[in-house]
């Protein structure tokens, strides 16, 4: 084994250390069969108000962009499955909403890990990512060997499902590469796209986010289309019901990330409770949570269109 693959395995098993669940790497290359896709998404009208998703294209398309000289990208996952959900009878959160912000969680995990290699392999220059900047992180983890993509457009792992949040490291470390993800083991399923109230999973793979009950609770900043009105199944932030129906999720095990643990009012409340929150009580709940993205206001305009 030489220097490359004795390095490349070291980082897979502190990755794994640290918490991840899994990780893979793949060469920093511009991503060409996937630019046209993007392209035609956005001409599409598909992003709705989310104009910040027409900005820094050739970065989401080449990673040398992001980190001048970058050689690899190492891709990650970081499970959020709960070991408690909701009340059945309350308005819905997103599952990844239920503890801490994951940008602060999974982000400290990826700084630890970087400071490890720094420590094992000398200085390098790398940039860590975790949904937080124009980098198409799906299509890095497939070519990275985790998973496939969905109907419902979110990557699917045989072994763990898809309750994940995904990150990346690229770094001007030359690694040894992993074998795409070159299966689909979605087949002739179309449960997600059967299963959207809203029609936004659309064929090919994609989802017309404008359509999406998680881009009008959290990303639209107007109010929400009465055409949708009874739509919203109760999901008052974010939507699970693609992930929900989903078989491949039948094997999601709970996480282990106490930062992910929710406040009990958050699996108490009922609708009740929910339509009397406070903006004091928002924040004291919301505290470092990723529904703070939302605000008090959004929340409390998302519960008002569920009650109409």
């Amino acid at each position: 084994m030489d220097a490359r693959s004795r390095n490349t395995q070291w980082i897979k098993e502190e990755a794994l250390r640290l918490g991840f669940d899994s990780i893979g790497v793949s060469k920093a290359e511009f991503l060409e069969n996937e630019a046209p896709r993007l392209e035609s998404w956005l001409k599409s009208g598909f992003h709705g108000q989310m104009s910040y998703m027409e900005n820094h294209f050739d970065k989401r398309l080449d990673p040398t962009r992001l980190v001048p000289g970058a050689q690899s990208v190492i891709s990650l996952t970081y499970n959020y499955f709960p070991k408690e959900f909701q009340r059945e009878d309350s308005y819905k959160l997103s599952k990844y909403a239920y503890g801490e912000d994951y940008h602060r969680v999974v982000k400290d995990k990826l700084r630890d890990l970087v400071a490890a290699m720094r420590e094992r392999l000398g200085s390098f220059h790398a940039r860590v990512f975790t949904d937080s900047a124009p980098i198409m992180e799906r299509s890095w983890a497939q070519r990275s060997g985790l998973g496939w993509i969905g109907k419902h457009s979110l990557l699917i792992s045989k072994s763990k499902g898809s309750y994940f949040f995904l990150a990346e490291i690229i770094a001007d470390l030359e690694l040894e590469a992993d074998v795409p993800f070159s299966t689909d083991h979605c087949g002739t399923c179309t449960r997600c796209v059967d299963a959207c109230p809203t029609e936004a999973i659309i064929p090919d793979k994609t989802v017309d986010a404008s359509k999406c009950i998680s881009y009008f609770t959290i990303e639209l900043k107007d109010e929400i289309p009465a055409e949708f009105g009874e739509k919203f199944e109760d999901w008052m932030f974010g939507c699970d019901i693609c992930l929900d129906v989903c078989p491949w999720n039948r094997f999601s095990l709970p996480h282990s990330e106490p930062r992910f643990e929710p406040r009990s009012e958050i699996l108490e409340y009922s609708k009740k409770d929910w339509e009397e929150i406070t903006e004091d009580l928002f924040k004291d709940l919301f505290a470092n949570s990723a529904v703070e993205r939302t605000k008090f206001s959004g929340l409390k305009r998302n519960l008002k269109f569920l009650k109409r």
